[in-house]
């Protein structure tokens, strides 16, 4: 692929950007320009990005598009979530890390991943902007491995940070490159995730009838013969990402971590944020609901979701927790926040306008509980699978202007 030019796929965004970053110019020089440092306000911030909706594209909707659905009817969203302060957060927290990974403890693996660092990695768009490529590589159970590009930036910002980009179940590069170049640009670390067995993961799992043979699994909807009593197959999808995390934090030690992903790489955003208070601001797109909106979108009628997001193949976890008490579990805590971001017109899955029968009841909880930040976008720009150059512009804002004035 051609060199990833941030002119041709943000367009305007850079200027959101360049005003975010901009100071406030000082007259004068020497003793008094210092002083006038000290007491000058911070600039103001600049505009959230907004946008209409596409006109012509909610033509070519029916009403099930615009209206909520009858699901949300008799439904008291206040009573489907369990959590109301920060201790109901830490006690659910640890009982769905203890789920995952079958621990008594309720703390997440310490482990680390092989590490090669200045690799090439055809795999990836050409992005540019970047100093060096690291390739980790997590070994899982069952001989799985999981391989995650870490990107960083010939240019990294005073800021410091670092943001994982999760994929989800075999997009087209386009969400994925228009994301990770317009954070690189931005001076950010970039981590770079796909769901296992997708994209540059391979397939290949020992059968747990027979160690000694390998089998090759095409679909995660194939995952059954793995699940267990004693192992849950939702390591497979989370643990990458802590490790990946134990890296970073070793390694590089970023006063914080951000996390964006796409569909099943969303719903990894929505889980993963949950159960890590590390990751600090998270943006899950097109990949969620709770589940008495399933049955919901209009696209596909029912959105049941992939394996690990199905309530009849994992009833422990889920049943310890649904999908807004996970909300909430990624948005509490000390400069944490969460934006939900789901695309109205989606032609794949988790559209419509359901979402609004739980907004109000799960950003008034994150603010009772008084530590942390919910809300969730609408985005009604297209009617596509992505994060759309709108809804990036609004993540780009939140975090750089927004929360510039935090780690």
């Amino acid at each position: 692929m051609s060199p990833v030019s941030r002119r041709n796929l943000l367009g305007t965004l850079g200027a959101t950007t360049a005003a975010v970053g901009a100071g406030s110019g000082l007259a004068g020089g020497g003793a008094s320009a210092a002083a006038a440092s000290r007491t000058a306000s911070p600039p103001p911030l600049p505009p959230r990005p907004v946008a209409p909706v596409n006109a012509e594209v909610a033509a070519e909707h029916s009403i099930d598009y615009k209206a909520l659905p009858q699901q949300v009817v008799g439904v008291d969203v206040e009573e489907l979530m369990t959590v109301h302060t920060e201790d109901d957060v830490l006690a659910l927290r640890a009982d769905l890390v203890a789920e995952v990974w079958k621990s008594a403890d309720g703390r997440l693996p310490t482990a680390l991943p092989d590490v090669e660092r200045d690799v090439a990695a055809p795999e990836l768009p050409a992005f540019e902007g970047v100093r060096r490529i690291d390739r980790l590589t997590v070994r899982l159970p069952y001989g799985l491995s999981s391989v995650v590009f870490l990107l960083l930036p010939r240019r990294a910002a005073d800021h410091g940070r670092f943001a994982f980009y999760h994929n989800g179940h075999g997009e087209e590069p386009s969400t994925m490159t228009r994301t990770a170049q317009a954070l690189l640009d931005a001076g950010y670390g970039v981590l770079l995730f796909a769901m296992p067995l997708y994209h540059w993961n391979p397939k290949e799992l020992q059968d747990p009838a027979d160690p000694s043979r390998t089998v090759t699994v095409e679909s995660h909807n194939d995952l059954g013969p793995w699940e267990t009593p004693e192992f849950s197959t939702l390591r497979f999808f989370l643990e990458p990402l802590a490790v990946a995390m134990n890296h970073v934090q070793e390694a590089h030690r970023p006063p914080s971590v951000q996390m964006i992903g796409l569909s099943g790489g969303g719903w990894a955003t929505t889980v993963y944020p949950a159960l890590d208070p590390r990751v600090t601001r998270s943006y899950p797109t097109a990949g969620s609901l709770p589940f008495f909106l399933r049955s919901a979108p209009p696209k596909p009628s029912p959105t049941t979701g992939d394996w690990e997001q199905r309530l009849d193949r994992h009833p422990v976890f889920y049943g310890i927790s649904d999908f807004m008490n996970l909300y909430a579990l990624a948005a509490v805590g000390e400069n944490r926040r969460q934006m939900q971001i789901l695309n109205r017109f989606d032609d794949c899955c988790f559209n419509a306008v359901g979402h609004r029968s739980y907004e109000p009841a799960v950003r008034h909880r994150v603010q009772v509980i008084g530590n942390g930040h919910w809300e969730l976008l609408e985005d009604a720009t297209h009617g596509d699978h992505t994060v759309s150059p709108f809804a990036l512009s609004v993540i780009l804002w939140d975090l750089d202007a927004a929360c510039r004035h935090l780690p």
